[in-house]
């Protein structure tokens, strides 16, 4: 397969331009991971095959954890101020939004992968959330 250099130039301008430490950028085949060191000028780049990429929902004894699929900051509400999208012990169905992660602007909502009731909210309003790290509890 041959690298697209200019995605990835693109994805470097992209972290200077708005200060960040690390980018991801995948369709259906492939994912490029580009990251920024302390050191100025210096990027690392990582590709990875789409089927590895995907974040795994996990059941546990506790219950079905639900994982953010995107680095950004977490939104529990779609306005400030607003009716939150779950509260603990709320019902709800496969496809109803459990928070949004804004990401570069853009708000992503996060659906919720099981139908259950929520046990567990794991991240507060506006706090930053990694790929990968665990959102709420269905059980």
């Amino acid at each position: 397969m041959k690298i697209n250099k200019k995605i990835i130039k693109e994805l470097t301008e992209y972290l200077n331009e708005f200060n960040l430490t690390e980018l991801e950028y995948s369709d259906k085949d492939y994912k490029i991971k580009v990251s920024k060191n302390s050191l100025p000028g210096n990027y690392s780049v990582e590709k990875e095959t789409a089927q590895h990429a995907k974040v795994e929902n996990k059941i546990s004894s506790q219950g079905k954890e639900v994982t953010s699929p995107i680095i950004g900051t977490a939104y529990l509400a779609p306005e400030p101020g607003g009716k939150k999208f779950v509260d603990l012990g709320k019902k709800i169905k496969k496809g109803d939004t459990i928070i949004i992660v804004e990401a570069m602007k853009t708000m992503n909502h996060i659906p919720s992968p099981f139908d259950g009731t929520i046990k567990e909210i794991c991240v507060e309003d506006g706090q930053p959330v990694e790929f990968g790290q665990k959102i709420a509890t269905v059980d």
